[in-house]
């Protein structure tokens, strides 16, 4: 995972964030343009981290990998509305132009695996009853329990992006916020507090290589406060 990730860093930067659609938002018998087409405002996967919510505005760089989506989903029914992602060729063709439209000039690179994530027991059975056997969506809940989904299509991506700014500012102030003193058993362990400043600021530079100019993810009046 370091060296993938290293691979989607530069400028200074070092860590990525991770995201995922779980399930990703197929409704049941619509094609993959479709689906996109519906998520033209906002993409469609969440961030997997404690911090509060974060819209994706842009990024640097991102690897997405997407399952659980058959090469027969890329057409839609006759007769509905087209969009230029209508007319891609294949599902890695169609992600690269969907992101090419939200993040234009991002270093983007796209997987297509046709297996599902498997949920069957163990794994939790936590779903919605808006989904059927196999992880789509219905317009209205099933007849049986959600406990008998099988699997279910999933979108994941790591990504470098300026919403990073705002979580490693984040955690520099909360580290900056606490009474090291109070605690003397992290110094006992054999961390200096020359080092522990030292990596403080280092941390706070690296938050600063992911900040855009622009305000994108509306923390940079935060860092500055620091």
């Amino acid at each position: 995972m370091m060296h993938f990730a290293d691979s989607l860093t530069f400028s200074g930067r070092k860590v990525v964030a991770a995201w995922a659609a779980l399930p990703f938002p197929a409704l049941s018998g619509s094609s993959l343009p479709d689906i996109l087409s519906a998520h033209q405002q906002d993409v469609p996967w969440k961030l997997l981290s404690l911090w509060r919510e974060q819209k994706v505005s842009c990024c640097f760089a991102q690897s997405v990998v997407l399952r659980g989506i058959c090469k027969e989903r890329l057409t839609s029914c006759p007769g509905q509305p087209q969009s230029p992602l209508h007319s891609c060729e294949s599902p890695e063709q169609l992600l690269q132009q969907y992101f090419h439209t939200h993040f234009p000039g991002a270093f983007s690179t796209s997987h297509v695996l046709q297996q599902p994530c498997d949920t069957q027991p163990p794994f939790p059975q936590f779903f919605s009853p808006l989904l059927t056997r196999r992880g789509f969506l219905l317009d209205k809940a099933q007849g049986y329990s959600s406990a008998g989904v099988e699997s279910m299509p999933v979108l994941a991506a790591l990504q470098s992006s300026p919403v990073l700014h705002t979580l490693l500012s984040g955690l520099c102030r909360d580290l900056r916020a606490r009474d090291l003193r109070r605690w003397s058993s992290f110094f006992s362990a054999g961390v200096e507090q020359d080092d522990f400043q030292e990596a403080l600021e280092e941390l706070k530079t690296l938050s600063q290589c992911y900040e855009t100019g622009f305000g994108a993810d509306g923390s940079e009046g935060e860092a500055e406060s620091d």
